[in-house]
């Protein structure tokens, strides 16, 4: 994955997270959700969703 596209991401995480086990999400500019362990930070582990896959995996997760 390009660096490039992760350059501007502010990533966010949970309020309902523990201190150092989480997900963190960035919202991208280009309509993608981009998700990482908080633990590894950085780019290497970082998963990218379409904006269809990531409201099907929250819809999911509320029902």
């Amino acid at each position: 994955m390009s660096n490039d596209k992760l350059a501007d991401a502010r990533w966010f995480k949970s309020t309902r997270s523990l201190a150092d086990e989480c997900v963190e999400v960035a919202f991208l500019g280009d309509g993608e959700i981009a998700t990482r362990d908080s633990k590894a930070g950085g780019t290497d582990s970082v998963l990218l969703f379409g904006t269809r896959q990531w409201d099907a995996f929250l819809r999911n997760l509320n029902a």
